[in-house]
């Protein structure tokens, strides 16, 4: 029977789940699987993209420790594609490649002064907070007045992280250096910014009543942005969800924080809807100030147009929370338009003719972009696997598909990699640390300790 040793470039939810679709479809040859991943964890970004306040998205992890548990999927984690190994020699020892590597930079927002001192992308504060191994240890959050421009679950999640007590955060896995940077946040005000208006936002209502959940926090929203047009109202007459979030917003309005006055509150965190960016002003050393941004109206279509008038807000801070974007790989073809590896089903194009790559394929944000939950992940991935089952006869012919191949390829090569052994006793050691201050885990942050630890040295 014939074999098909396949490798998958990145181990967050993508990657695990096209494996475990793969070996549990209904085929006509045997199947080996290579997982590679360049931190020395998996889980990608349900490790380092989700709150670490979000335990009951992190249950995710559950079900995908149990993929890689029945131990029929090898992984190799701290491997850099393109450095440490290449589309070459995966060429050399497997019969094909699924890259999922997810998105994991912020998209772009053009308007003048965004990349003023103080103006960040809010997938570095994420991957900061979640204890990414590849980001710096401190974050400066010396500012009063902070602005977050999307209206997404990233931008609720940075808003709720920003306005939070850092001490209501000890009972989850925030790592100790994320701890004592919010100890001494002089943040007061956090300012949502979103151009359309409340029955058009991209959030969830759980992401929204967390919100209004937080000690000492005052939710400030404002009566001018509750004059619905009827495309407005009909979204909240038709969709549950919208309805939810109205609902919720609604009941903000009643609080003693509306229209900016505030209540009692040490802190509050402002929704301004309507609101399209326009600049962002610096100060007389190049450091965020104020953002300027143009009111907008609803177009009774779903949609919004400028009126001209223009507010400014002052703030110290800006985060944009306006998407993620792809990055490239070395020897793949790359959309940079659209910050995805250009494909049909999964099966990838050359950038230019659009003919097929053979042997090489996509799944998850890097084939569809930063959209869709974990259910999305997994029908993505059963459209590309199926193509990866019915493509057999255009497979690369590998010279040495045998297993013990790629570790001695590592090893000649110097790669201190990790696998599932390692990340159990990772695992396990980050619960002890955690338990030791009666907390679910303490996270790892240095990648060097991840290596020792998962290695046993």
């Amino acid at each position: 029977m014939t074999n098909l040793r396949l490798a998958i470039v990145g181990a967050g939810p993508a990657g695990i789940y096209a494996a475990d679709i793969l070996l549990k479809a209904e085929r006509r040859f045997d199947v080996s699987i290579d997982l590679f991943d360049q931190l020395p964890a998996p889980y990608g970004l349900v490790r380092y993209g989700v709150a670490p306040d979000h335990p009951r998205i992190k249950g995710i992890i559950t079900a995908l420790r149990d993929v890689l548990d029945r131990g029929d999927i090898r992984i190799f984690g701290n491997v850099r594609f393109g450095e440490d190994l290449t589309l070459d020699d995966l060429k050399r020892h497997y019969h094909a490649v699924i890259f999922a590597t997810g998105a994991i930079r912020d998209a772009e927002l053009e308007i003048p002064g965004i990349d003023a001192v103080g103006s960040y992308g809010a997938a570095d504060f994420v991957s900061w907070y979640d204890g990414h191994p590849d980001f710096p240890r401190e974050w400066p959050l010396d500012a009063a007045s902070v602005a977050v421009i999307g209206n997404g679950n990233v931008a609720l999640d940075v808003a709720r992280v920003l306005a939070k007590h850092a001490e209501d955060l000890l009972v989850t896995e925030i790592p100790a250096n994320v701890q004592a940077g919010l100890e001494a946040s002089q943040i007061t005000d956090v300012h949502v910014f979103g151009r359309r208006g409340p029955a058009q936002v991209k959030f969830t209502p759980l992401e929204l009543r967390e919100l209004g959940e937080l000690r000492d926090v005052d939710m400030v929203v404002y009566d001018e942005d509750f004059d619905y047009d009827e495309a407005s109202r009909a979204a909240i007459a038709s969709n549950k969800q919208v309805m939810v979030i109205d609902r919720v917003l609604q009941s903000w309005r009643q609080r003693p924080g509306v229209n900016g006055t505030g209540g009692e509150a040490s802190r509050r965190l402002h929704l301004h809807f309507y609101a399209k960016p326009i600049e962002v002003r610096t100060d007389d050393d190049g450091r965020v100030a104020a953002l300027v941004y143009e009111r907008t109206r609803p177009d009774d279509v779903g949609g919004v147009v400028g009126t001209g008038e223009l507010r400014e807000v002052p703030i110290q801070q800006l985060y944009r929370a306006v998407g993620y974007f792809g990055s490239p790989l070395p020897g793949v073809p790359f959309d940079k338009r659209h910050g995805v590896i250009p494909n049909h089903e999964g099966q990838v194009l050359h950038q230019d003719s659009n003919e097929r790559v053979p042997g090489v394929y996509a799944t998850g944000w890097i084939k569809r972009g930063p959209v869709g939950l974990i259910g999305h992940t997994k029908s993505d991935a059963m459209e590309t696997i199926s193509h990866v089952i019915n493509d057999q006869g255009s497979w690369w012919s590998p010279e040495d598909p045998s297993i013990e191949a790629i570790p001695a390829l590592l090893a000649e090569r110097g790669v201190v990699w990790t696998d599932l052994d390692g990340w159990h006793r990772l695992d396990a050691h980050e619960i002890a640390l955690g338990a030791v201050q009666e907390r679910a885990r303490v996270k790892v942050v240095d990648r060097d300790e991840m290596v020792r630890v998962s290695r046993g040295e």
